[in-house]
């Protein structure tokens, strides 16, 4: 164990820089508290430099390449310009944490007791003596046994990073980040198979959002196979074979590469510490936290990755505004009703609140609105008419519980229903505020135009 150059103490130690510890510290040195940031790799953690940035960049990319009629691809130049934006993204976050209040820490930190760490410097540590932490660690990939990561099998990391698109490329795993980057290389030229474990892709959404984006695949020419199992893998040195079973059968598929989407793990583990500091564990390696992101040590607070909950950067963004609130004695406990999930496939899918499956199995009466891009004058102008907005309401109050979108722009579509949600709005609501014509929002006020419509049936 290295001993500490020097000791330093603040009023909170944030361990992360990523969306939950960047905004963490910021909040906090705005409170006028003195903060300390410990990050081990790279400031602005996993979502800035390996996952949500680049991969949009990427996905923009590949949208671009296709719609303008799949002329020669520059791929060198498409890595430049993503890792010139993951770069200005970086230093932005760097510049955020430039401030009186706060100093950063390039190492790895490690809890030492409930109220000391070491950050470890490369040769160099500081010991940290804080009255309160916030642990934003983040996550990575999940690696299956019989696929270890290296070679030509890829994690989303290594994908991201890939000097030149390839031939063809199996993709383990149709959840979110699987489909994403599936459809993205399948745009620039990949020959794509995805293999799922369930009955659809993108498990979690309703088959009427995913069954649009299935089609699109099937229009890029990717391969889906449901109810597969990946159970071993084979590499050459310019090929790997992948066998799986699909809904039992033996099959087999052979690409250039393999990428292993299949969730992500917490990092609670290594030497983070929890144990000294007398933090609990639950399963999987999260972290149990209260309404205010507390875990079982009242100072210490868990947010983003590491606590319950999908692994979302705007999740983390908003625990870290609960967290520092909380911790500033103001009353703040968070509410996930209108956590909004989006994926940036093409067309893109988005959901907010409940679906109405899950109003009718909590036993909510519910009415529903639907309402059409095919007939929205800015959706056939762009050339993006497949897709829908449906609204869920309770069907006493009319009051907006949930909304699902799957069409082009649903990622910025789904604010307004969010937001209806946060504040309690009716369809009424949504139905008498002026959407500006021609816009894709139009279809959100149609839909609750729809579910007011069946009132009066």
């Amino acid at each position: 164990m290295n001993i500490a150059n020097e000791t330093k103490e603040f009023d909170v130690l944030v361990i992360g820089s990523g969306p939950g510890g960047y905004t963490a510290a910021k909040r906090a040195a705005e409170a006028g508290l003195r903060v300390a940031v410990g990050e081990r790799e790279r400031i602005g953690g996993v979502c800035t430099n390996v996952g949500c940035i680049p991969s949009k960049v990427l996905i923009s990319e590949a949208h671009r390449f296709e719609i303008g009629g799949r002329s020669n691809l520059d791929f060198a130049e498409v890595q430049a310009f993503k890792d010139a934006v993951v770069q200005k993204q970086s230093g932005g976050v760097g510049f955020l944490l430039k401030n009186k209040y706060t100093e950063t820490f390039r190492g790895e930190a490690r809890l030492i007791s409930d109220h000391e760490a070491i950050i470890d410097q490369g040769g160099t540590s500081t010991r940290i003596r804080f009255e309160h932490c916030i642990l934003a660690t983040g996550s990575r990939p999940i690696e299956l046994p019989a696929f270890p990561f290296g070679g030509r099998i890829l994690s989303s990391t290594e994908a991201l990073g890939l000097q030149q698109v390839p031939e063809s490329l199996i993709v383990i795993g149709g959840g979110y980040i699987g489909i994403e980057l599936g459809q993205t290389f399948a745009k620039f030229g990949s020959k794509v198979t995805i293999l799922e474990g369930g009955d659809q892709i993108l498990p979690g959404f309703e088959a009427e959002l995913t069954r649009p984006v299935a089609k699109k695949l099937q229009e890029n020419q990717v391969d889906i196979f449901t109810g597969a199992i990946a159970e071993r893998v084979e590499q050459q040195p310019d090929r790997v074979t992948v066998h799986f079973k699909e809904n039992g059968n033996p099959r087999q598929a052979t690409a250039q590469y393999v990428l292993v989407t299949v969730g992500r793990r917490p990092n609670t583990d290594g030497n983070l510490g929890l144990d000294r500091a007398g933090v609990k564990l639950a399963e999987r390696g999260l972290i149990p936290v209260d309404e205010q992101g507390r875990t079982n040590a009242p100072h210490i607070f868990a947010i983003g990755d590491i606590v319950a909950g999908p692994a979302l950067a705007h999740k983390a963004y908003y625990e870290a505004k609960v967290a520092v609130e909380a911790l500033t004695h103001h009353h703040a406990k968070v509410d996930y009703r209108a956590l909004p999930l989006v994926v940036f496939s093409d067309p893109e899918v988005a959901s907010v609140g409940w679906s109405e499956t899950d109003a009718r199995a909590r036993g909510t009466e519910v009415v529903t609105g639907r309402a059409s891009y095919a007939i929205n004058g800015r959706a056939l102008a762009l050339r993006a008419a497949e897709g829908f907005v449906k609204i869920v309401a309770e069907k006493e109050t009319e009051r907006i519980i949930g909304a699902q979108i799957v069409g082009a722009e649903a990622s910025n579509l789904i604010a307004e229903l969010a937001l209806a949600i946060e504040m309690s709005a009716t369809l009424e609501d949504i139905a008498l505020t002026i959407h500006a014509h021609p816009t894709l929002g139009e279809i959100v006020m149609e839909a609750a135009e729809a579910a007011i419509a069946k009132r009066s049936k």
